[in-house]
């Protein structure tokens, strides 16, 4: 598997935010992660609350525990809450089932990361990330409904 960079994951966050402002999109907390789930790029914009980027996080987390963007994990939670309730918890709490949590892949399909992005809309928060992703020459999958 090749390694997420940190420049890829700047490069995300950076794209991911450019996004955002041509938008017009609140303020967002953006957390890149690699495949191991271990922090690569955190950035949180002026004027997002207090804890945007722990809920970025959790998007992202969510998505990597589970192999799927947090798109999937939304009807997941619709179509079997006591299943996701339970997933949550073993995660400690760490997994948001709503868009916004976008799994990275490479040009040969093998996972590399994900990205959770939150502050606006979570179909806005998965927009940005989606474009943040593809800007670093990645794959965005975001799961499907």
């Amino acid at each position: 598997m090749t390694d997420l960079t940190h420049a890829a994951a700047q490069a995300i966050v950076a794209a991911t935010l450019k996004y955002a402002a041509e938008h017009q999109l609140n303020p967002l907390g953006v957390v890149v992660l690699d495949a191991r789930g271990a922090s690569r790029a955190l950035a949180a914009q002026d004027g997002t609350s207090l804890k945007r980027a722990d809920v970025a996080h959790a998007k992202a987390y969510g998505a990597l525990s589970m192999g799927m963007g947090s798109r999937s994990l939304a009807k997941r939670a619709k179509d079997h809450p006591h299943f996701v309730t339970a997933v949550g918890q073993t995660l400690g709490g760490a997994m948001i089932p709503v868009a916004g949590g976008v799994l990275i892949r490479d040009a040969g399909g093998r996972l590399q990361g994900a990205v959770g992005v939150s502050g606006d809309t979570s179909d806005n928060d998965e927009a940005a990330a989606l474009a943040g992703i593809a800007a670093a020459g990645l794959t965005g999958d975001p799961g499907s409904d």
